[in-house]
């Protein structure tokens, strides 16, 4: 099923028809600032392991999610002053950042580490869902792990259509995946250089 929702101002019936299918376990594809998704409750372990087994994806590899907005992250991770102070003056935006876990995270989400991913991003639609939702989406590219991540609805609707519940049409979307930073022990290591900018790293 293909749902177009306004990528300016998302429809709220529309927002809550995809939060519905969320909530009751389903496995949805939306938009992001860089890239699509696919997405599930972040507490169905069920639906997280849907999203493996659609990606051809090792559980050893945690997926990131996305929190509503700061005060929300504070749920899931350890955030010092120092990791405050960067996400608060890059998000919302293109990144992932790294941090250390609290207990309330799921073990699927966690690496061995017991670090996160979390993103916050600069993407009306994600940001109501999550909202909407109560708790964090699961986050990553919509596609079997190692081919193009997707950028148009209809193209994920031929590779995986059949496997998802929903695919959340916000638009052709022309970017790249974010860049992911590790925040542990208030140092800065960029993992991942994606679409978001890193010049900033050797200013601070």
């Amino acid at each position: 099923m293909i749902l177009a929702i306004n990528p300016d101002t998302p429809q709220k019936r529309l927002i809550n028809r995809v939060v519905e299918c969320v909530k009751q376990g389903g496995v949805i594809a939306y938009p992001t600032d860089t890239i699509y998704g696919l997405g599930c409750d972040i507490f169905n372990r069920k639906g997280v392991k849907r999203i493996y087994q659609m990606k051809e994806r090792s559980q050893r590899k945690p997926f990131s999610f996305i929190c509503a907005d700061l005060s929300d992250v504070a749920n899931y991770a350890q955030v010092s002053n120092f990791a405050f102070k960067i996400m608060r003056r890059y998000l919302p935006g293109p990144y992932t950042f790294v941090l250390e876990a609290t207990r309330v995270v799921p073990d699927l989400l966690v690496t061995k580490q017991k670090t996160v991913g979390i993103r916050i991003p600069s993407n009306s639609i994600a940001l109501a869902i999550v909202r909407e939702l109560g708790h964090p989406l699961v986050t990553t590219s919509a596609n079997i792990s190692g081919e193009e991540p997707c950028y148009d609805p209809s193209v994920i609707n031929e590779r995986l259509g059949r496997q998802i519940d929903m695919i959340v049409d916000g638009g052709i979307i022309t970017g790249e995946a974010s860049t992911v930073i590790s925040l542990i022990d208030d140092k800065i290591e960029v993992l991942r250089q994606g679409a978001g900018n890193t010049d900033w790293i050797h200013q601070l």
